[in-house]
């Protein structure tokens, strides 16, 4: 699948459990290395009352994207690490290996996932 054109900033959806979530991704080298993965289905897992987390196929790279980051409510992050796409749902502070690469809208769709749950995410139509 070939990369939309660069622009500030990509729209994308999230569709976990048959909802769809808005999203976008941000113009950087890591974003942009996650849309040229898409579409993606995985597999998420609460970590830490905080965040949903999945392990990613491949990693991304980090070219140009500094050592960390803190992460707000809302913001998609890769965690370098672990090679994980994470959903941020309550404030997360300064850690390395955090990249913020987007965000989504709606915090009670991702936070209220209990267990284990399956999210696709896909460019927005």
């Amino acid at each position: 699948m070939t990369s939309p054109p660069a622009s500030d900033s990509t729209p994308i959806t999230i569709d976990i459990t048959g909802q769809s979530v808005r999203g976008v991704l941000h113009n950087n080298t890591t974003a942009r290395a996650l849309i040229d993965q898409l579409p993606l289905t995985l597999t998420f897992r609460d970590h830490g009352g905080q965040e949903k987390i999945a392990d990613l196929p491949a990693p991304l790279t980090l070219e140009g994207m500094p050592a960390g980051s803190d992460a707000e409510p809302l913001t998609i992050g890769y965690y370098a690490p672990e090679q994980a796409l994470v959903l941020y749902y309550e404030y997360v502070g300064h850690f390395n290996g955090i990249v913020r690469i987007g965000t989504f809208e709606d915090l009670a769709a991702v936070r209220d996932q209990g267990g284990g749950f399956t999210a696709t995410l896909d460019l927005a139509p």
